[in-house]
C-alpha cells in the first residue's frame, strides 16, 4: 500500500529517501540546485546548516508540504573535503584519512509551519590503514566518485571503518534522531498510516 507524501525531500539522494522511509516518512522528491561553494572562513558546521537551509527553502517553493534539506561534509583537520575530481584526487583524499579519525558533519533543515528548524550533527569516523592497492581497487568500483570525502560508509568502504563515535545515519546522510525531532516539531508524522 502506498501512502501520500507527508514531506518534500529537496534532494535526489536515494540514501536520504531510504532513511526517511525507514522511519515511516513517505516523501515527494524535489531535487534542488544551489551553489555549494563554501564561503571564506565559514566553519564546516555553518556550511552544512546553511546549505541544508537553502535546500529546504528552495524545495519549499515547489510544494505545499513541509520540506527537508540536508547536506553532509567530511572534514579533516578543519578542511572540508568535497567529492573527488579524479582517481588521483580520491586516492590522495582517502590516503589522508587512512589510519586516523576525521569528522563527518550533517546539517538538516525542515521548513514548515514552525518556520525553518535546523540541526547539525558531528560524528567522528576512524579508518584503518589503507593500502595503495585497496585505494585503486575501491576507485575502480565507481563508488567514491560522487561521495563527499571519497567514500560511502553504507557501501563498500564500510570495511575501511574501524569505528565511529556518534550517529551512523548522519554519516550516511541524515541523522534520524535529530530529524525525527525536527519533523515532530513541524507536525510531520512518523510511521505514517493512510
Amino acid at each position: 500500500m502506498t501512502h501520500d507524501p507527508v514531506l518534500c525531500l529537496a534532494s535526489a539522494s536515494p540514501r536520504r529517501r531510504d532513511l526517511l522511509s525507514s522511519i515511516g516518512v513517505t516523501v515527494e522528491v524535489r531535487p534542488v540546485d544551489i551553489d555549494e561553494t563554501p564561503r571564506p572562513s565559514e566553519s564546516a558546521a555553518d556550511y552544512v546548516v546553511r546549505l541544508a537551509r537553502e535546500k529546504a527553502l528552495a524545495g519549499a517553493r515547489l510544494t505545499r508540504l513541509p520540506t527537508l534539506g540536508s547536506d553532509t561534509a567530511v572534514v579533516r583537520d578543519g578542511e572540508i573535503l568535497g567529492k573527488p575530481a579524479s582517481r588521483d584526487h580520491a586516492a590522495s583524499m582517502l590516503g589522508s584519512l587512512s589510519g586516523r579519525g576525521h569528522e563527518v558533519l550533517t546539517g538538516v533543515a525542515v521548513s514548515g509551519p514552525a518556520g525553518v528548524l535546523t540541526a547539525c550533527v558531528t560524528t567522528r569516523v576512524f579508518m584503518r590503514e589503507l593500502t595503495t592497492a585497496e585505494l585503486a581497487a575501491y576507485w575502480a568500483t565507481g563508488e567514491p566518485a560522487d561521495k563527499a570525502g571519497g567514500y560511502a560508509i553504507q557501501g563498500l568502504a564500510a570495511v575501511f571503518v574501524e569505528h565511529i563515535e556518534g550517529s551512523h545515519s548522519a554519516v550516511v546522510g541524515l541523522p534520524l534522531f535529530e530529524t525525527a525531532d525536527l519533523l515532530a516539531r513541524q507536525g510531520v508524522p512518523l510511521w505514517h498510516e493512510a
